[in-house]
């Protein structure tokens, strides 16, 4: 079959709750992807940092193998031998006293938030069912009716009513609104701590500085949600790490798998994590032996291969190659590491047609918040590969 029988099946029996490339990939090495035509394309999306070590990384692939071999799932009635190693080495690599794994990366931001609430409650001494978390406007966590109901973007939110109650919204980057928005009866403050899906949105330098004093001052925890920014992608192992901010709970995902599987988790210490009893979060699938052992060698791969390092390398590199193409289409080049958005001016027409062009010359980007193009390749990219599409960017963008 080719691209347009696959699309036509797609759109026949698929819900359309997506709007893709018109490309059909399938297969993937390292930063590259290929079509069922056949034709190859460097991946500047990196299945939203899902793939930061790369498409199909061997060792993670036979640390897969291998396990599939053995144990699949036991859910968590029964233990594993793979899951306890798994959770030490998370929390040594990140810092933390305890982890508490699940699948989908907006199924560890409930669990942060659960946490948070029954903190408050047990620690704090909130009154039952007060707890008030603080998040940002332009957030974007996940898509579950809780998540949603603390989105300030009208198309996750309309129709899905009625919303959970329990928020306040404050302005992105701006440290003294939170300040303000704290009551007696705030849990927590949460945030990215750079905005992917609004665009690539970098806060003020401090801002996560700020926001951990205020926590501090207020017995509030700091929860950071790095599930896109985190392990590497921005040139540090956690994006906090670049103002030297510790959170109280550290939300993780995409990259903790390699995207071999769905894994995600929080890490904290036990004074936070600690508060949970049994039976009062789980996940069948959740710390399943085949995920931690995918999750042990794609904490391995990031740590072996200095991928945290090349990021922080290529990303500076492919900024300012960027900054220096003279288009008239271009407002702002912006980023952290290998998370760069590309801001086109509103007159430019969005950036959806410039995406559509970088695909027919063999560049995988996409658009976000409409006029913005992310670039965003696994971490293993060289900057000979980078020469070769910045070339092609630059005549895309002429």
């Amino acid at each position: 079959m080719q691209t347009q029988d696959y699309i036509a099946i797609e759109e026949r029996y698929g819900a359309h709750n997506y709007h893709p490339l018109d490309v059909v990939l399938t297969r993937g090495e390292g930063v590259w992807v290929y079509d069922v035509e056949g034709n190859r394309y460097l991946d500047c999306l990196s299945a939203y940092s899902a793939v930061s070590q790369g498409h199909v990384h061997p060792k993670i692939l036979h640390a897969m193998q291998e396990q599939a071999q053995k144990l699949t799932l036991t859910s968590r009635a029964f233990r594993n031998d793979q899951l306890p190693l798994f959770y030490k080495e998370l929390c040594e690599l990140t810092g933390y006293e305890m982890a508490l794994p699940m699948n989908s990366g907006a199924e560890a931001v409930e669990t942060a938030l659960k946490v948070a609430r029954k903190w408050a409650y047990t620690v704090k001494g909130v009154p039952r069912h007060k707890a008030e978390i603080v998040v940002a406007a332009n957030n974007f966590h996940g898509r579950t009716i809780t998540i949603i109901s603390f989105s300030t973007e009208p198309l996750y939110r309309d129709d899905f009513g009625p919303f959970t109650p329990g928020f306040v919204i404050v302005p992105y980057g701006d440290a003294e609104a939170i300040r303000k928005a704290i009551t007696p009866n705030t849990a927590a403050v949460m945030v990215e701590p750079i905005q992917g899906e609004a665009g690539v949105i970098v806060p003020p330098e401090g801002y996560l500085r700020a926001i951990r004093q205020i926590c501090d001052e207020n017995n509030v925890l700091f929860l950071a949600d790095e599930i896109q920014t985190g392990l590497g992608r921005t040139g540090k192992l956690l994006a906090c790490d670049h103002e030297a901010v510790r959170p109280d709970i550290v939300i993780l995902g995409k990259a903790l798998s390699g995207g071999f599987y769905p894994i995600s988790a929080i890490v904290a210490d036990s004074p936070v994590l600690g508060v949970l009893r049994p039976g009062e979060h789980g996940s069948t699938f959740g710390g399943n032996p085949l995920a931690a052992a995918i999750g042990r060698a794609a904490l391995r791969v990031l740590v072996e291969e200095n991928l945290a390092e090349n990021a922080a390398q290529m990303g500076a590199y492919f900024r300012e190659k960027l900054r220096a193409i003279p288009s008239p289409h271009v407002k702002e080049v912006r980023g952290k590491g290998l998370l760069i958005g590309v801001e086109l001016k509103p007159e430019s027409g969005g950036a959806r047609p410039f995406c559509e062009a970088l695909q027919g010359r063999g560049i995988l980007a996409k658009e976000t918040h409409e006029h913005v193009i992310r670039f965003a390749p696994p971490l293993v990219i060289e900057r000979q590969t980078i020469d070769w599409a910045l070339d092609i960017i630059a005549d895309v963008l002429k």
